[in-house]
């Protein structure tokens, strides 16, 4: 497996609009819902001049209206969203700036949202990273994707035929289920990373392959990616969830706070499977270390049965091997094959008495 880093944040200047992402080829395209509990509306390749209509149209006021936008290489479009919707140039460069962690910005009447898209890749080497941002203002959601994806497709179904309470809640309860949507990918992630934890926790306990520490390692790091991911968005959730106590911002009706703690506790559930897994991958390191460990006390108890052996041998040799001329046995008819026979029982009673000490 590939190693996966967190990029570094470039050092974008708030007014200056970069998109630092690697998403560059698929044509910008945008798509508008206008919805209300009595039908809906949608428009495909929609021109910014059409979107700021309906956003403005007063038949349309207290209609729910989601643009969805789908790549951020044109850096003039998403300025020109920004300017429309009245937003700070920061946070029009945090929008671009996809390598920074994910965030929650509270403006006056502008919610601001950006989450990690995190998905295992099609040669199951490398994760697909994707930052999503989302905007809510009055009636209107905007949510930025990078490139396009079927993240969402689902959403679009229950506005299009009625499914659910989507279409009689506001664009807050659209927030939830977009957040909702993108935090399933996590899950998906971290069931992957699984069955390849169960593989090298197996792996572990026979191979003494180099390879499987180095898998252990990496994927430990890709682990760590994971968390670095949804920690932010836990505490961003955790303050969303809270803010009805204070009563400071009244995008999101009281009523739907409790969806926004359902997220928080999704991110609890997520980061507790992270740490469980992270565990594993200790027990793995260990029980391979204790395998490589075991193997090497193996080799060591057969060399020195095999030393203490051949430690009386030599000692018999070497009496022998003494140049002296008045020696008995030297000139002994048999000596040679007595001496033999000796160290041929010496042998078998050694082994026999480790066998029965289980030394070996």
């Amino acid at each position: 497996m590939k190693r996966v880093k967190y990029k570094k944040v470039r050092k974008v200047q708030p007014n200056y609009y970069e998109y630092t992402g690697i998403h560059t080829t698929d044509q910008v395209e945008m798509q508008l819902f206008v919805y209300d509990d009595a039908g809906y509306e949608e428009y495909k390749k929609v021109s910014l001049e059409r979107i700021e209509r309906e956003i403005n149209d007063p038949q349309q006021e207290d209609d729910v209206k989601w643009l969805n936008v789908h790549g951020l290489h044109d850096e003039t479009l998403i300025q020109k969203i920004g300017e429309m919707l009245q937003i700070e140039s920061f946070i029009v460069s945090d929008i671009l700036n996809v390598s920074r962690r994910s965030k929650m910005e509270e403006l006056d009447q502008v919610l601001f949202f950006s989450i990690k898209s995190i998905l295992p890749g099609e040669n199951k080497e490398q994760l697909k990273v994707e930052q999503i941002s989302f905007l809510l203002k009055d009636n209107l959601l905007v949510s930025f994707q990078e490139k396009r994806s079927d993240f969402f497709t689902h959403i679009r179904e229950r506005i299009k035929t009625h499914s659910g309470i989507v279409r009689k809640k506001r664009n807050d309860y659209l927030l939830y289920l977009l957040l909702d949507a993108v935090m399933e990918n996590f899950y998906i992630s971290i069931e992957y990373y699984e069955d390849a934890i169960d593989a090298l926790l197996v792996e572990a306990k026979s191979s003494d392959k180099p390879d499987v520490l180095e898998c252990i390692e990496k994927t430990r790091e890709d682990m760590n990616f994971l968390k670095r991911s949804i920690l932010p968005l836990r505490d961003a959730l955790f303050n969303l969830k809270s803010e009805h106590d204070e009563t400071q911002y009244d995008g999101i009706e009281a009523s739907n706070y409790g969806f926004f703690a359902r997220l928080h506790q999704k991110s609890l559930e997520i980061l507790e499977q992270i740490e469980y897994d992270m565990n594993t991958l200790d027990s793995a390191s260990n029980f391979y270390f204790s395998s490589q460990s075991h193997r090497m006390n193996q080799i060591m108890k057969i060399l020195t049965a095999v030393s203490v052996i051949f430690m009386p041998l030599t000692f018999i040799v070497g009496v022998y091997g003494m140049n002296f001329d008045f020696m008995p046995e030297l000139r002994y008819r048999y000596g040679y094959w007595a001496v033999m026979a000796l160290m041929f029982v010496l042998v078998l009673i050694m082994v026999a008495y480790f066998k029965k000490k289980k030394w070996f």
